[in-house]
C-alpha cells in the first residue's frame, strides 16, 4: 500500500450498464444489476458485536476498569488501533494500546472460531449473488487473522477481501472500499455496500458506493445515496437492483432521505 487514493472518476454509462439478462426479473431488463456487492463483516454479515462487547468487557475488568454498552457503541466499525487506544485509556493497570490490541486479537480469534454466527439472511443473499454472477468483497476493519478465523469457521468465500491491516487508512476513510473495488475491477459507483455502522457508511459513501445500512448498535441516518433497512433478510438481488432504478424500491421498513427520489 502506501499510495494515496484520489477520488474515483465519474462513472460512465458503460460503468453502470450491467447486462440486464443476468438474473433479470420480468420487466427489469433495463435496470442494471450492481457490478459488485461489498460486505462489512462485524455486525453486518456476522453477529459479532455481542462477542466483541463480551471480550472488551472481560479484558477491561481484568485491567481494573469498567466497560459499558455505550462505550462499545462508540467503537462500532472502528479500526483496532482506535478501539485499543480507547480501552487502554480506561484501564487502571498501565497498559499500551499495542498490548491491548494483541490481547483483543488473541481472544477474538478464539471466540470467532468457537462462536461465530451469520446474521439471518446472509447465506441466502450470498447464494443469490452467486446465481446472478455478481462478485462480492468483504471489507472489514478487523485484522486479517480475525477475518480468516471467521471465514474458515463459517465456510464462506469472497472474491476479494480487504482487512483493516491491509490499508493505511481505515474506515471512515474510503481507502478500504476503493481498494476492494480495485481488486474486483469495478467502479465504486457501480457497486453497493452493506454496512451496519456510521463509520462504515461514511467510508462507503466517500468511495462513491450506493449503501444499504442495517444498524446494529448505533443509529444511522439515511442520505440521498444510503437507504436504511431493519435486517439483512430485507435485502435480496431484486432490492439491490432497485437501487439503480430512477425510483428505488420502497416500503414501510425502508428509510431513505426525503430528497432521494432519484437515487
Amino acid at each position: 500500500m502506501g499510495r494515496s487514493h484520489a477520488a474515483p472518476p465519474e462513472a460512465s454509462p458503460s460503468d453502470l450498464a450491467v447486462a440486464g439478462s443476468r438474473g433479470a426479473a420480468p420487466g427489469s431488463a433495463d435496470i442494471p444489476l450492481p457490478h459488485a456487492v461489498f460486505f462489512d463483516m462485524d455486525g453486518l454479515l456476522l453477529d459479532t458485536e455481542p462477542l466483541w462487547f463480551a471480550v472488551e468487557t472481560e479484558l477491561l475488568e481484568e485491567l481494573g476498569g469498567s466497560w459499558t454498552a455505550d462505550d462499545h457503541a462508540l467503537l462500532v466499525g472502528s479500526a483496532l488501533a482506535v478501539s485499543s487506544a480507547f480501552i487502554a485509556e480506561r484501564a487502571k493497570t498501565p497498559v499500551t494500546p499495542a498490548e491491548v490490541a494483541r490481547e483483543l486479537v488473541t481472544r477474538m480469534t478464539r471466540t470467532l472460531r468457537e462462536k461465530a454466527t451469520l446474521h439471518s439472511g446472509a447465506r441466502e443473499l450470498l447464494a443469490q449473488l452467486d446465481d446472478a454472477s455478481i462478485p462480492r468483497a468483504l471489507v472489514s476493519s478487523s485484522h486479517q487473522v480475525l477475518v480468516d478465523a471467521a471465514l474458515e469457521a463459517l465456510g464462506l468465500r469472497f472474491d476479494a477481501v480487504v482487512s483493516g491491516d491491509a490499508v493505511q487508512r481505515n474506515k471512515p476513510d474510503p481507502e478500504p472500499y476503493l481498494r476492494a473495488a480495485e481488486l474486483l475491477g469495478v467502479h465504486p459507483r457501480a457497486g453497493v455496500a452493506l454496512e451496519d455502522s456510521p463509520v462504515g457508511v461514511a467510508a462507503a459513501l466517500a468511495a462513491g458506493c450506493r449503501v444499504v445500512a442495517i444498524p446494529s448498535v448505533a443509529p444511522i441516518e439515511p442520505t440521498d445515496r444510503c437507504v436504511v433497512v431493519p435486517a439483512l433478510t430485507r435485502v435480496d438481488v431484486a432490492f439491490l437492483r432497485s437501487l439503480f432504478a430512477e425510483k428505488p424500491q420502497t416500503g414501510p421498513d425502508v428509510t431513505k432521505a426525503e430528497s432521494s427520489a432519484d437515487f
